[in-house]
């Protein structure tokens, strides 16, 4: 799939506030997650080839740079992750199969990078889980 740059960009940004809700579900963000996040989208970026755009971009820094912004916004993870469900809706043609697992595969990983996954956790990748199998109308 190729989508402009800003698209990317935009997406990528989205994925950020995805992984601040998931990291944040239990109230407090650790610096374990956050290692945790910034290594699996470098080794997905890398070794699958995770990207959308043929476009040069720095994915770790647009994702990592919108969490922290997010962070020291102090924005609700209930927030965050309502945004995202709503970008997921209106994009679906982004959300293909293969993105779709390795965004599930890194938010589990967030969550369970520090004392394994709480409830509060477990139910955000649920939320989330239904809505990858939901499409639009």
């Amino acid at each position: 799939m190729d989508v402009t740059p800003q698209t990317a960009v935009v997406f990528y940004q989205h994925l950020a506030k995805l992984f601040y809700a998931i990291a944040l579900a239990d109230k407090k963000i650790k610096k374990a997650e956050f290692e945790v996040m910034k290594k699996e989208i470098s080794v997905l970026s890398l070794r699958e080839n995770y990207t959308i755009t043929t476009a040069k971009i720095d994915i770790e820094h647009h994702i990592t740079a919108t969490f922290k912004i997010l962070y020291f916004e102090k924005a609700s993870s209930e927030a965050c992750f309502d945004d995202f469900i709503a970008y997921k809706k209106a994009n679906e043609s982004l959300f293909t199969e293969k993105v779709k697992s390795a965004i599930l595969k890194i938010a589990s990983k967030i969550s369970a990078s520090f004392s394994d996954v709480n409830k509060s956790e477990l139910i955000l990748l649920g939320k989330l889980s239904i809505a990858f199998k939901e499409t639009a109308s």
